[in-house]
């Protein structure tokens, strides 16, 4: 590691730049975010994303998948650098920060783009808020074989330092694509399956409907759930029942009860 350059200034400017990811205009400027955590990294090459810039605590341990990072940054054209305690606690935010960090380009499918064969279970949330309820939906996206999730309206950034850390590295494994609610509602009409939406007016059981693969999940906000308009683009809603005193699901809950249902009924 002795040929890496060595940072040790906390006002360095690839300090000051790294840690202005944790805001969204920087990651959108950027088309940069922040990941933390070797493990992570290693979700990410084995999915084919080299760090544009890995960060090196002076204090890790040497280890096989370092050495890779190491490597596969450099041979993509990225950098390697050293850093020291403080600044990685500067960067992260926490007091006991991981001792590997690294940028990576985002990357989004565009909606005409998206290739519906490739799965016969996709989600779709509208005006998701919780960064941490984005990243556990795209974990369970990534855990049930899901082909992506759908971004509709003014949702929070899947590129969040909190819903990257919440995927625990799905954020490489799926396609995630943004769109406003009319392209949306214009692109729907080519979606050769069902469209399912889940209210907890309708009517419908979550497990008693016919779906024709590909199956769309169409989920609303944390508070208001989702729209009469997008409801109404719906082939059926459907409710999942609430058999105890609180009234609702949390969104990352009820989004996987959804997601293995029908991937259950669509794959098995």
């Amino acid at each position: 590691m002795s040929d890496d350059r060595l940072i040790t200034s906390l006002t360095n400017d690839t300090v000051k730049a790294v840690r202005a990811l944790h805001m969204r205009k920087q990651r959108d400027a950027t088309g940069t975010f922040l990941a933390e955590g070797l493990k992570f990294i290693g979700e990410a090459l084995d999915q084919g994303h080299a760090p544009r810039l890995l960060l090196v605590g002076q204090d890790a341990r040497p280890h096989p998948l370092l050495d890779r990072a190491r490597a596969e940054t450099t041979k993509a054209g990225g950098e390697v650098v050293l850093v020291t305690h403080p600044i990685l606690e500067k960067i992260s935010r926490r007091e006991n920060p991981q001792t590997v960090l690294a940028v990576f380009q985002q990357t989004y499918i565009p909606l005409d783009q998206l290739d519906a064969s490739r799965s016969p279970c996709w989600i779709a949330l509208e005006q998701v808020r919780d960064p941490g309820n984005l990243g556990t939906i795209i974990r369970t996206a990534d855990s049930a074989g899901c082909g992506g999730v759908i971004l509709i309206g003014d949702c929070v950034d899947p590129f969040s330092v909190e819903a990257v850390r919440a995927t625990m590295g799905s954020v490489f494994a799926v396609s995630i694509t943004r769109t406003t609610t009319d392209a949306f509602l214009a692109w729907r009409e080519r979606w050769g399956g069902s469209i399912v939406g889940t209210r907890l007016d309708a009517s419908a059981h979550y497990r008693s409907v016919d779906l024709k693969a590909p199956a769309l999940i169409l989920m609303g906000n944390e508070q208001a759930g989702l729209t009469d308009q997008l409801a109404a683009a719906c082939d059926v809603n459907v409710k999942i029942p609430m058999r105890g005193r609180a009234d609702s699901l949390n969104l990352a809950v009820a989004t996987g009860v959804m997601t293995y249902a029908v991937t259950d009924a669509l794959m098995t």
